[in-house]
């Protein structure tokens, strides 16, 4: 217990770090320019730089990074050495607040969804204050990271970081207004809280390096269940095994010396699929400690002869994983303000943010879906365990029955101040009678709401600032509301009164059944609810007019920001899938098609040479029958293989990228299924030991 609590936080620059090392009033300074009531000034930043150069020094750092988050899902860094040159040739260890509030880089090669041209390579990382500082590397090489967002030079936001800084700023000053509004004159913040679980696969290294479906694209493009799948239940929740659990420690202890809370850890429901849920935290900070884990995930795996699959959906016919985002609000004297316990006779606002939540749902459902819009999620949403595609919100059945209750008040015949006469019953809401229904997409679960759809590959940045962004959009509407309705009606008939407007138009969101069925299907269509199934059909919310003047009047994306967002994604969409396709043909040609005419070769022969010795043809009936099949499947693998580069050819000749993508989905990828299907069923048909590739029980039974 001693060596957790030691090590801790050990390679991160925290707070309490800075308050030991700068002068009382620099600190001070420090905790305004946080909460954005002064601006920094180069003299503060030279000494806090001084007091990391000498912290990070001290721990055998050697260099410094900018550590930002581009769109491609992942992280980025370029390392500066610490080292400097006097005149004189002696050498100095160095590093100004200049280079700490500010860096640039040649960043010509993210991609920019057209921000900026190919030319244009100058791009800036500046500071982000509000998350801490950490050490990364082997004793001798660490690197200092310096959590940064990323521009065009001109301002325009080209990463995850700087949208959703945005969104917290205008959701935290809408929150505000309503909660003096709501007579809460005491708060001065709002925090945004998240709560991030991250589902991972680890398969043995020397197995995926023999697959090139893995190892170029993460997911496999061929393979068939073992006789054995998940049906027994047997790995969710079961005994972690020995070389797991060694590896799971040690992830652990990398990510507690990092300041990351790495709360739970357990066996998911696939075979070798496991879950790392990390403690709440801010929701800029909670992300950027999602992507440390992402990271630390698969370094340490490696470590351990292992390697990490993120993917959404890595084998087909067991789960996908996903990435579950926990999100509430909070005051700045620790009060959830999605908590029910805060709801009484005396006190609605609780019911305000639920509603705000169920509006902005329902508003801005394609937006939403549009944030898990990914190729790996094509294959993952709708089935085992993940959420469907339709977009709903989950409640339980105490919280439903309050909000009817509220819309079947009448108020003709109550006094207006009187306010217990309002006439419903305030139930006690059980904080654990929510989380059930693990086929909703978004779910209120106690004192948050737990939003099941994102990727497991993907950064949570994204559907985090568009949650910000529409429940920010819909409080301040309420705001405006309350402010009107307050001038005749107490808080309380106000809050009432609100809710019966809002709560009729927007319940529709609102399902409690089965998400798998196909009469919810139905009866979503019933209810105006969208449907959009895949990446193509859900990325062009991005750029729906009403969606670019959200994001425009809550100063989160301008025009050009939103377009680039809905280039950017299409185009990852189109280079996935050229990469699967191109996989499947190679592995097809090049490593089935061989093997496969040697062992027809081999069988042939053995039959020829048996019937000699044999000479009754019935014997042999079963043996050339097996060897007509596998001849059939044979062809027709060259037959579809062929007409998958052919097809593939024609999708690189299609001009724009959306184009491109609609044809990769309805022109190419059928193929490919009806190539998986003759390779899956080769392999059926073929003796285990050996097929050219590594099989599904050797990736998900060899650990």
């Amino acid at each position: 217990m001693n060596n957790l609590l030691e090590n801790f936080g050990t390679n991160c620059f925290s707070e309490k770090n800075l308050k030991n090392r700068v002068p009382d009033y620099v600190f001070k300074k420090f905790l305004k320019i946080r909460e954005g009531k002064e601006e920094l000034t180069i003299e503060i930043a030279d000494i806090i730089a001084n007091a990391i150069k000498m912290w990070a020094l001290e721990k055998g750092t050697t260099h410094y990074t900018h550590w930002f988050q581009p769109l491609t899902e992942l992280t980025a860094e370029k390392h500066e050495s610490f080292i400097s040159i006097n005149p004189d040739g002696t050498s100095m260890a160095k590093f100004s607040g200049k280079e700490l509030i500010k860096g640039e880089s040649d960043t010509s090669s993210f991609p920019n969804g057209g921000l900026r041209s190919t030319f244009e390579a100058r791009g800036y990382t500046a500071w982000d204050i509000n998350s801490p500082m950490f050490l990364k590397g082997e004793e001798g090489c660490k690197t200092l990271y310096i959590p940064t967002a990323f521009v065009a030079y001109n301002g325009e936001a080209l990463d995850k970081k700087v949208p959703l800084l945005r969104s917290i700023k205008t959701l935290r000053n809408e929150v505000l207004k309503l909660q003096k509004l709501l007579g809460d004159n005491e708060t001065e913040n709002i925090n945004v809280t998240l709560g991030v679980e991250q589902e991972y696969f680890l398969i043995d290294k020397n197995f995926f390096y023999k697959r090139q479906d893995l190892a170029l694209s993460g997911r496999t493009v061929f393979g068939c269940l073992p006789p054995k799948g998940q049906e027994m239940n047997d790995h969710y929740y079961g005994t972690i095994k020995e070389r797991i659990e060694i590896f799971m420690a040690e992830l652990d202890n990398e990510l507690w010396k990092l300041g990351v809370m790495s709360k739970t850890k357990h066996n998911e429901v696939a075979p070798n699929q496991f879950e790392i849920a990390l403690m709440f935290n801010t929701a800029n900070v909670a992300i950027d400690q999602n992507q440390i884990t992402m990271d630390m995930i698969k370094k340490v795996a490696n470590r351990h002869n292992l390697v990490a699959l993120l993917h959404e959906k890595p084998f087909h016919g067991v789960n996908g994983s996903g990435k579950h985002c926990n999100w509430s609000l909070s005051t700045d004297r620790g009060v959830n303000l999605y908590d029910p316990d805060t709801l009484s006779k005396d006190n609605f606002s609780f019911l305000v943010y639920l509603m705000a939540m169920i509006e902005a749902v329902d508003k801005y459902a394609p937006v939403l879906r549009a944030t898990t819009a990914t190729p790996g999620n094509d294959h993952r949403l709708g089935g085992h365990e993940a959420p469907p595609a339709i977009i709903s919100i989950f409640l339980g059945e105490q919280l439903e029955n309050l909000l009817e209750n509220i819309e079947n008040i009448n108020f003709e015949n109550k006094s207006t101040t009187n306010e217990l006469e309002i006439g419903f019953h305030i139930p006690k809401i059980k904080k654990d009678i929510s989380d059930r229904n693990r086929t909703s997409p978004m779910a209120f679960t106690g004192n948050k709401f737990e939003f099941r759809m994102p990727g497991s590959s993907a950064s949570p940045a994204t559907p985090t600032f568009v949650l910000n962004t529409i429940v920010a959009d819909v409080i301040k509407e309420y705001n405006k509301f309350l402010e009107e309705s307050l001038k005749t009606k107490s808080i309380k008939n106000s809050i009432i009164s609100l809710i019966k407007d809002k709560y009729p138009k927007h319940k529709k969101i609102i399902f409690d059944g089965n998400g798998y069925e196909q009469k919810w299907i139905d009866e979503a269509k019933k209810r105006g609810l969208p449907n959009l199934k895949n990446t193509i059909e859900g990325l062009p919310a991005f750029i729906e007019e009403d969606i670019i003047q959200l994001f425009e009047r809550n100063n989160v994306l301008s025009r050009s920001e939103s377009f680039s967002r809905f280039h950017v994604y299409t185009e990852r969409y189109n280079k996935q899938c050229n990469i699967e396709i191109s996989t499947a043909i190679r592995i097809a040609r090049n490593q089935i098609y061989p093997f496969v005419i040697k062992y027809i070769s081999n069988l042939a022969k053995s039959i020829h040479r048996a019937k000699k010795i044999f000479n009754e043809e019935s014997l042999f009936e079963f043996d050339i029958n097996l060897l007509k099949e596998i001849i059939l499947l044979k062809n027709d693998i060259v037959t579809l293989a062929n007409d998958l580069e052919k097809n593939l050819t024609e999708a690189l000749k299609v001009e724009t990228d959306y184009h491109r993508a609609v044809f990769y989905n309805n022109n190419v990828f059928p193929i490919l299924k009806n190539l998986r299907f003759a390779v899956d069923s080769l392999e059926l048909k073929i003796a285990s030991d050996a097929w050219p590739i590594p099989s599904y029980y050797d990736l998900l039974f060899k650990l």
